[in-house]
C-alpha cells in the first residue's frame, strides 16, 4: 500500500510538474510571437516612410521630418566640453555626481552609487560624456580586433534592453570593466527597460576611461526609428525635460557610430545579430558605418547591398536546417543554417560566432553544433520569472563558461505555480490585446466557417481562421480554453474571444471599421504623427492630418472611406482652430480589459 501510494504521488508530481512546464513554454511562445509581429510592423512602418516621401504632394515638406527636431541630426561637433559648460548651468540644488573630463575610475564608481539610488545625471554631464564617446567610437574600426593574450578571460554580454538591476548585477557577480577584467557589450543596451540611460551611461563612462578594454557592439535597437516605438525616445524626453531633444540628436550620431563587431584571438566573432551567405566581413571593415545612420530609416528601402550587409549581421538568427531564407518572422535580416555558419568560418578561419538578439528562457543556447552562441543578458525579460539572463567568460583556449543569474524582487515569495501563473496571465493578456486589434478580420474569417451564421464553429476551422488572420504560428487548440468559450455540442462561440475587452474611450463618430483600423495601427500612426509634429506641441493640423491618414491606408491597402476620417477629425477639433492634439485622439482607441476595469 506504501509503494502505490508513493507511485501515485509520484505520476501526480510528474504530471504537474509538466503541466506547469507546458504552460509556462506556451506563454514564452506567446510573448515571443507577439514581439516578432511588432518588429514586422516596425520594418513596414520605415517601408512607409518611403512611401510617403514619394507620393505626397508636399514632397519637400514631408522629407523636413526627416530633418527637425523630431528626427534629429548630428549635434554640431564644435560644442566641445567647455561650451556645454558655458551653455549649461548646473544648480547648486543637484547632488548627483558632477563628471569632469578625463574620468576617472571614481567617476563611474560615483556613476553607479547615484543610478542605484535612483538619481539623475544632469544634463549637462550626459552631453559632455556623449560628446567625449562619439569622439573615441570615431577612431574605432567597424571591427574590433581583441586577444586574450593580454588578460585571463573576456566577457561577452547580450542584450540589456534598459535592465539596469542586470548590469549591476553582472558587476558585482563579474568585477566592473578594468584592464584585467574586459568586456564586450553585444548591442541592444536600450528600449524596453526603464533605465536605459543609465545604462548608456554607465558603459559609456567605462569606455572613456578603458577604451581597450570595455568595447561595444551595435545591435538593431541602437536606432532613431526603433527607439520612437520601443520607448527609449519616450525615457529620454520624461528624463530631461529640457534638453531632450539635443541628447537625443547626439545619441543618434552615437549610434552611428557604434562598432559592428568584434573578433577575439582571430577565431570568435561576435556580432549582435547573425550572418547570411552573402556576409563578408571585409566589406563591413571597409563600409563607412556612420553614414547607415538608421537601418529602418527613409531611403532604406530599396536597400542597397551596404544596407543588407547591415540588416543581416543586427537582424539575422540562426536555424537548424541548412540555407538562407528571409527572416519572415521579424521581417528583417534572415534565418541561417549550420551550412552557412560553416561557410563564413572556413573562409576565415572562425571557431566560434556569439550573437545575441534573442530571448532564451536559460539566458543561453548553443546551436549548430556547438559554433553558434546565443546570449541573452536581460533576466524577466518578458515578465517576472520569465528567464534568466546570462553571460559568458571565453579563457585563451577560447572554450566558453557560462554564468547564469536572475535578479529576484518578487519571485522568491512566490511559489513555481505561482510564477508560472503571473507569467500566463500577462501573455494571455497581450495576446487577447492582439486578438482584439484584429477584430474585423477575425470576425470575417470566422464567418467563412460558420455558413448558417449561427456564431459556432468547429474547434479545428476556429484555429485555422486564428492563425490565417494573426500568423504567429501557437498552438490555438490548446490556447482556446483561454481565449474563447466552447458551447455543450463542443463548437467554438467564436465571439466570446472579444468578450473581455472593448475600446478605450470610444468615439461616436467613428464606424466599427474604422474604430478598428484605428485601434491596430495606433502604435504606427503615434510614431508617424510624433515625427511630424515638429514643435513637439502634440498638435497637428487636420491637412497634415487627413493626408498622412490617406497615405497611410492607402501603402497599407485599407479600405476606409475618406469622409469617415473627415468626419471624425473635424468632430474632435473641439476649438475649431484646424488643429488637433492626437496622443488624445489615439488614445480613444487603445484596449481596455474590462475586468481590469472593474476591479479599479
Amino acid at each position: 500500500t506504501v509503494i502505490r501510494a508513493a507511485i501515485l504521488i509520484q505520476k501526480w508530481y510528474r504530471f504537474t510538474m509538466a503541466r506547469l512546464e507546458m504552460r509556462r513554454r506556451y506563454s514564452l511562445s506567446i510573448f515571443q510571437s507577439i514581439e516578432y509581429a511588432d518588429e514586422q510592423d516596425q520594418l513596414q512602418l520605415s517601408n512607409f516612410f518611403t512611401f510617403m516621401l514619394d507620393h505626397c504632394t508636399h514632397p519637400d515638406s514631408v522629407s523636413q521630418i526627416f530633418t527637425s527636431p523630431s528626427a534629429p541630426q548630428v549635434v554640431d561637433e564644435g560644442l566641445c566640453l567647455k561650451e556645454f559648460e558655458k551653455k549649461i548651468d548646473v544648480p547648486d540644488s543637484y547632488y548627483g555626481p558632477r563628471l569632469s573630463f578625463p574620468l576617472t575610475v571614481e567617476d563611474a564608481n560615483a556613476l553607479l552609487h547615484a543610478f542605484r539610488n535612483e538619481q539623475l545625471l544632469h544634463a549637462r554631464y550626459v552631453l559632455q560624456l556623449l560628446s567625449e564617446t562619439r569622439r573615441v567610437l570615431k577612431e574605432m574600426p567597424n571591427i574590433t580586433h581583441l586577444s586574450t593574450s593580454y588578460s585571463k578571460e573576456i566577457t561577452v554580454c547580450g542584450d540589456l534592453h534598459g535592465n539596469l538591476d542586470d548590469l549591476l548585477l553582472i558587476f558585482y557577480k563579474n568585477g566592473l570593466p578594468s584592464e584585467q577584467n574586459r568586456y564586450v557589450f553585444n548591442g541592444d543596451f536600450v528600449d524596453r527597460g526603464k533605465n536605459s540611460m543609465e545604462i548608456l551611461i554607465i558603459l559609456f563612462a567605462f569606455l572613456l576611461i578603458y577604451p581597450n578594454d570595455l568595447h561595444l557592439n551595435r545591435g538593431n535597437h541602437e536606432d532613431y526609428i526603433m527607439n520612437l516605438r520601443y520607448g527609449f525616445t519616450k525615457e529620454v524626453s520624461k528624463k530631461y525635460k529640457e534638453h531632450w531633444k539635443q541628447i537625443l540628436c547626439l545619441l543618434r550620431d552615437v549610434f552611428s557610430w557604434l562598432p559592428l563587431a568584434t573578433i577575439i584571438d582571430s577565431k570568435v566573432l561576435i556580432l549582435h545579430g547573425g550572418i547570411s551567405d552573402t556576409t563578408d566581413l571585409d566589406f563591413l571593415n571597409a563600409l563607412e558605418r556612420n553614414k547607415v545612420r538608421d537601418h529602418t530609416h527613409v531611403r532604406v528601402i530599396p536597400f542597397s547591398f551596404k544596407n543588407f550587409a547591415i540588416l543581416d549581421i543586427l537582424w539575422s538568427d540562426p536555424r537548424s536546417q541548412n540555407g538562407c531564407t528571409p527572416n519572415k518572422c521579424r521581417g528583417g535580416g534572415c534565418y541561417f543554417g549550420p551550412d552557412v555558419t560553416a561557410k563564413l568560418f572556413e573562409r576565415y578561419n572562425l571557431k566560434m560566432l556569439i550573437r545575441s538578439h534573442e530571448f532564451k528562457p536559460e539566458g543561453y543556447e548553443i546551436s549548430h553544433d556547438g559554433k553558434v552562441i546565443t546570449i541573452f543578458s536581460a533576466s524577466n525579460y518578458y515578465e517576472e520569472g520569465s528567464n534568466r539572463g546570462a553571460y559568458i567568460k571565453l579563457n585563451p583556449e577560447l572554450t566558453p563558461r557560462f554564468v547564469q543569474y536572475q535578479v529576484s524582487k518578487y519571485t522568491r515569495r512566490q511559489n513555481l505555480r505561482e510564477r508560472v501563473g503571473t507569467i500566463e496571465s500577462s501573455a494571455l493578456k497581450s495576446l487577447r490585446e492582439k486578438i482584439y486589434a484584429h477584430r474585423s478580420e477575425l470576425i470575417s474569417a470566422f464567418a467563412q466557417y460558420d455558413a448558417n451564421g449561427t456564431g459556432r464553429i468547429p474547434v479545428n476551422d476556429w484555429a485555422a481562421a486564428m492563425e490565417s488572420v494573426l500568423q504567429l504560428e501557437l498552438p490555438w487548440r490548446m490556447l482556446r480554453s483561454q481565449l474563447a468559450q466552447m458551447n455543450p455540442d463542443g463548437e467554438v462561440d467564436f465571439m466570446s474571444c472579444f468578450y473581455d475587452l472593448k475600446m478605450g474611450q470610444p468615439i461616436k463618430e467613428a464606424q466599427p471599421a474604422l474604430a478598428d483600423t484605428l485601434c491596430r495601427y495606433r502604435k504606427d500612426l503615434e510614431i508617424i504623427f510624433n515625427i511630424i509634429d515638429k514643435d513637439h506641441s502634440g498638435l497637428i493640423s487636420l491637412e497634415e492630418f487627413s493626408q498622412t491618414w490617406r497615405l497611410f491606408t492607402s501603402h497599407l491597402g485599407i479600405d476606409v472611406q475618406d469622409d469617415s476620417i473627415d468626419k471624425l477629425v473635424l468632430s474632435i477639433d473641439y476649438n475649431k482652430d484646424g488643429h488637433i492634439d492626437f496622443n488624445e485622439f489615439l488614445e480613444a482607441f487603445h484596449i481596455v480589459h474590462r475586468l481590469e476595469k472593474k476591479a479599479t
